[in-house]
């Protein structure tokens, strides 16, 4: 059976730093290209970061410069790091696997940024 799971969520404060990790069983990630979605309350779905199989990552404007995408095909799992945490940064953090028809989530991990 397919299955994302997400890990590394939790409360930071402004300013600090987490690694979410997404672990995969049933998919070969190398086969997909993954990313990072973010869903803040009363707020539509977002991609954070995305990472091609061939390890060419892509980011949006919001965490740029402070963000980095991974995978280690080795471990079938992808990563990411985020640095100075925002307390916009706060929402569920979800895991996507995708190659054309075939796509996968996560069940998502909590991001709370506050002092």
């Amino acid at each position: 059976q397919e299955q994302l799971v997400e890990s590394g969520g939790g409360l930071v404060q402004p300013g600090g730093s987490l690694r979410l990790s997404c672990a995969a069983s049933g998919i070969i990630l190398s086969f997909y290209v993954m990313g990072w979605y973010r869903q803040a309350p009363g707020k539509q779905r977002e991609l954070v970061a995305r990472i091609t199989s061939r390890g060419s990552a892509a980011y949006a404007d919001s965490v740029r410069g402070r963000s980095t995408i991974s995978r280690d095909n080795a471990k079938n799992t992808v990563y990411l790091q985020i640095n100075s945490l925002k307390p916009e940064d706060t929402a569920v953090y979800y895991c996507n696997a995708d190659r054309g028809p075939s796509t996968f989530w996560g069940q998502g991990t909590q991001v709370t940024v506050s002092s």
